[in-house]
C-alpha cells in the first residue's frame, strides 16, 4: 500500500475509534415513528408505548425480547400486548413500575432479566421513555461501563429526572458504590409541573 493512501485510513480510522462508544446511535428508518426511540446498541434500544403496526417494525428490525415497565391500565397502552408480542415470535416481559415510587427491586427485575441472555435484542418501553430511559442509564452504567456522563446525556435527550427519579437511581447507584457526579452533570429536578 502505498503511503498517500495509508495516512488517511489511519485519520479515518482514529476519528472512528476516537467517537463515543455508547453515544446513541442511528434510528433505524422502520422505528423512527415509535415515541422517544432511543437505540443504544447492536442489541438494546428504550422507547416510549408503541402502536400496534410499530411491534410488528420491532419485529421486523431483529428484536427478540420487549420489555414493559409501566403499568397496563395506562390509557395508551396497548390491551393483550403480550400476546401480540408473543405472537410475533418475541419474548415479552412485564415489570409494573409505579412513576410516583419507583423501587430498586423494580429494576433489578429488569437487570436479572437482561443478565440471562445479554445478547438478545432487547426494547425497554414505558409511556413516554421516561421510566425507561432512567432504566437504561442504570443498566448502561452498571453492567455495560458507560460514563455516567455518556449515559446520563443519552437520558437527557428525552427527559431531566424529577426529585423522585433522581434519588431512586442515586439509591441503585449507591449500593452499587458509584458515584452520580461527573463533570458537566446536573442532577437537579426540573420545577415542577403546574
Amino acid at each position: 500500500m502505498k503511503a498517500y493512501m495509508f495516512i488517511p485510513m489511519m485519520l479515518s480510522l482514529l476519528l472512528a475509534l476516537s467517537a463515543p462508544l455508547y453515544a446513541v446511535e442511528d434510528t433505524p428508518a422502520a422505528l423512527e415513528g415509535i415515541t422517544n426511540f432511543r437505540q443504544y446498541s447492536d442489541t438494546f434500544a428504550s422507547a416510549g408505548q408503541p402502536t400496534l403496526d410499530q411491534y410488528s417494525a420491532i419485529a421486523e428490525a431483529g428484536y427478540e425480547r420487549v420489555v414493559y415497565i409501566a403499568f397496563t391500565n395506562n390509557p395508551n397502552a396497548l390491551p393483550d400486548a403480550d400476546q401480540v408480542v408473543k405472537g410475533l415470535g418475541m419474548e415479552y416481559m412485564h415489570v409494573p413500575v409505579d412513576f410516583a415510587n419507583p423501587l430498586v427491586d423494580d429494576f433489578y427485575a429488569f437487570a436479572d432479566s437482561m443478565q440471562r441472555n445479554t445478547s438478545k435484542k432487547t426494547l425497554l418501553h414505558c409511556q413516554v421513555n421516561a421510566r425507561a430511559t432512567a432504566f437504561s442509564f442504570l443498566y448502561r452504567v452498571l453492567y455495560d461501563e458507560v460514563s455516567i456522563a455518556d449515559a446520563k446525556a443519552d437520558m437527557n435527550s428525552v427527559w431531566q429526572p424529577n426529585e423522585v427519579w433522581r434519588d431512586f437511581i442515586f439509591e441503585v447507584l449507591a449500593q452499587n458504590e458509584i458515584d452520580p457526579n461527573c463533570q458537566g452533570c446536573d442532577w437537579t429536578p426540573p420545577p415542577p409541573r403546574n
